[in-house]
């Protein structure tokens, strides 16, 4: 029974010492890692770091932290910010977002507010702490800019991504839904002066991979954010009143950014989307009277004329319907 006793007491103070280790080791990590990010030039602040958590987890909390890379003019600032692992499982990992935050690009500044914000991420066992699989959960989001104009709203967003494990590190399976999705006020006035769509969006859905230059690791924060190279589309799809969308396709990005490949667009009502196109000015009205009689023939021959498959193609810099280019194909960058 002694003995026995002693084990107990033994594996306890070995546990006791493995948490404070772990802890302060976390503490210094973290501490260290901001003061190599100032040695690079960023802004890397912070008020305090404490570590929490004992005896099964190790929460981190961080207060008044803020970041800013120079080389892309991304910023993002918090009052407060988690990482919470557990003790015995320190490669998966919650990352906890505050209530309200602000990011800033080289164009804007905008606010983030949510009622709850978190994401939950496994990472391989390597120094390079490669992602493995995320998710990204959040609810009651907004999203507003800081010089003012309505927000963008969502009752609820989900991302996920899985690494592929039969490919190399940088291949992902990734799924986006956004339920609720509420386009800022003035836009949606704008588009729709007759009042005829709802307020929300009833689904938004995307499920795809993407293959990228580099895998998702710490150098994806510390040095440069990994680039698409390869994106497949099995569905997208969207509903908003009566107007229905679908998509699906394929494109090989080049280091430019530039999307080669092809794309299958169904739409439901889609003269109703023209014409908030039209409304919007992201239509052109030297093109939308051309885009509406060609589409009217394509939906006539297809038996339905308030339904339309659009094959859309990639090429040269341009998104081309047929032979006739459209417009510019965006460019797929990430800052």
């Amino acid at each position: 029974m002694r003995a026995i006793l002693a084990i107990v007491l033994l594996a306890a103070v070995a546990w006791v010492g493995y948490w404070f280790i772990g802890a302060r080791a976390a503490e210094t990590g973290f501490a260290t890692w901001f003061e190599e990010r100032r040695a690079e030039g960023w802004q890397a602040e912070y008020e305090e770091i404490a570590v929490g958590g004992f005896p099964n987890r190790f929460d981190a909390n961080f207060t008044d932290i803020s970041l800013a890379d120079p080389g892309t003019g991304l910023a993002w600032e918090a009052p407060t910010f988690q990482i919470l692992a557990l003790s015995y499982q320190p490669n998966h990992v919650i990352a906890v977002w505050p209530n309200a935050q602000q990011v800033a690009t080289p164009e804007e500044k905008f606010t983030l507010r949510s009622e709850d914000m978190r994401a939950s991420m496994v990472l391989a066992a390597n120094t390079g702490l490669t992602l493995d699989r995320a998710t990204l959960t959040a609810s009651g989001l907004s999203i507003a800019p800081v010089a003012g104009g309505a927000p963008l709203g969502a009752d609820a967003v989900t991302l996920a991504a899985e690494r592929v494990p039969a490919d190399a590190d940088a291949h992902y399976h990734m799924g986006l839904r956004a339920d609720g999705l509420a386009p800022a006020a003035g836009w949606l006035e704008r588009v729709d002066q007759g009042g005829s769509l709802p307020e929300t969006l009833e689904t938004l859905t995307a499920d795809f991979t993407v293959v990228f230059d580099r895998p998702w690791d710490r150098n994806a924060i510390e040095v440069a954010r990994p680039q698409p190279r390869e994106i497949t589309l099995k569905l997208a799809q969207a509903r908003w009143g009566q107007l229905s969308l679908q998509a699906a396709g394929s494109v090989i990005i080049d280091a430019r950014g530039l999307p080669e490949g092809s794309l299958t667009i169904k739409a439901e009502n889609w003269r109703e989307m023209l014409a908030l196109g039209r409304a919007s000015g992201a239509l052109p009205e030297n093109l939308a009277g051309p885009m509406e009689s060609a589409l009217g023939l394509m939906a006539g021959l297809s038996g339905n004329p308030s339904s339309l498959d659009i094959p859309l193609d990639f090429r040269s810099g341009r998104i081309w319907l047929g032979p006739v280019p459209i417009g510019p194909a965006p460019v797929l960058r990430l800052r």
